[in-house]
């Protein structure tokens, strides 16, 4: 247990950001699902929605640093548009 107040306001604010990252974290794997979702269900313009609504979030939690890597962002962004487009061509 933390026993000088450094440590416990340190305990605290990771507690805090911990919450938070989990929660935005939560929210990208929705977004990403939904993509998925729309991509098996076969409807174009349904996926393309869902992924427009996506890459915000996801370049949101690569922005935060913590959460999601860049370049793990753009990787989930470039397989999923490439099969939206396989989808449509």
């Amino acid at each position: 247990m933390a026993n000088s107040p450094q440590a416990r306001k340190r305990a605290q604010q990771s507690e805090k950001r911990r919450i938070q990252n989990a929660s935005t974290r939560a929210t990208t794997r929705t977004y990403v699902k939904r993509v998925h979702a729309a991509i098996e269900s076969g409807d174009v313009e349904a996926a393309q929605a869902a992924y427009a609504a996506a890459v915000p979030i996801l370049d949101r939690a690569a922005d935060k640093g913590g959460i999601l890597h860049k370049n793990k962002a753009s990787r989930y962004k470039s397989r999923l548009n490439a099969q939206i487009k396989a989808m449509s061509a």
